[in-house]
């Protein structure tokens, strides 16, 4: 690890690329870049997917796992139907969710709305729908993984205190919101961690959906490394951008981290 890393530092001070063999040391030339042009839309709608797609499948997560922990017919079976996304390759769903809202003519979810009578949609040629589309992938394949979460954390929870709360004269919220919610505390901050982190890294599913496309309007960080790595061969580019990358993961994932502890801290 320490190795490649080393190296990826310096090649990101150099101008390295497929089109010449020297390495000239150009210094912070390269991370200049990283933050205008393309590379900042990128990095906006990376950070836009990482919140939107966290919110998504931490609260349909979080009502699946109340739902599901009930007393309710085949329950068991739910939550593995729910779960089983999961252990499905990144890719392989995103070229399914690719099939699903392929272009009119061709898309199985077009084929079915002109069955029905309705007008095709281009869904991936829309830049605003399918930037919605690789939302969608991602909290459908995430959100088993935090219901699983929140499920053991509502089964720690002791019934004794639901009862209590109960003959106080609590409702189903009131007893959520105050008994419920602060021991799930901890759950909700793996939750979010794990979230806010895949989220920055999104590559699978929009490289297998759209490829970045309509007009690179679905670009995330990840992607544009990929592009100008193995595409452009501007190698020294893609460190630098690899390295903002790790940094801005770091750095968002620590203060995300001390906010949510510190809310525990609160509410326990």
């Amino acid at each position: 690890m320490v190795v490649p890393t080393v190296q990826g530092g310096y090649m990101s001070l150099t101008d390295w690329s497929a089109f010449s063999l020297d390495r000239q040391f150009v210094g912070l030339k390269n991370f200049a870049s990283a933050f205008r042009g393309e590379a900042l839309d990128a990095a906006v709608r990376t950070l836009f997917l990482a919140v939107v797609t966290v919110i998504g499948q931490n609260v349909l997560g979080l009502l699946l796992a109340v739902l599901l922990n009930g007393r309710i017919l085949g329950r068991n079976v739910l939550r593995t139907i729910i779960f089983a996304p999961l252990v499905v390759s990144p890719l392989v769903v995103g070229y399914l969710f690719k099939y699903i809202f392929g272009p009119p003519d061709a898309g199985a979810l077009n084929a079915l709305l002109e069955a029905l009578g309705f007008a095709q949609v281009d869904f991936l040629g829309d830049p605003t729908i399918a930037l919605w589309v690789i939302v969608l992938v991602v909290v459908w394949q995430s959100t088993g993984a935090t219901m699983v979460i929140y499920l053991a954390g509502l089964q720690s929870v002791p019934p004794e205190l639901h009862e209590a709360a109960s003959l106080d004269g609590a409702n189903a919220w009131q007893r959520f919101w105050n008994v419920t919610r602060p021991l799930l505390a901890p759950a909700i901050t793996i939750n979010l961690m794990l979230g806010l982190i895949g989220g920055l890294k999104l590559f699978d599913q929009i490289f297998a959906t759209t490829g970045g496309g309509p007009g690179g309007q679905t670009k995330t960080i990840s992607t544009l490394i990929y592009e100008r790595f193995a595409q452009l061969g501007l190698y020294g580019e893609s460190a630098a951008l690899a390295i903002v990358l790790a940094l801005g993961v770091a750095v968002l994932s620590v203060v995300q981290f001390a906010m949510l502890r510190r809310q525990e801290k609160k509410t326990s």
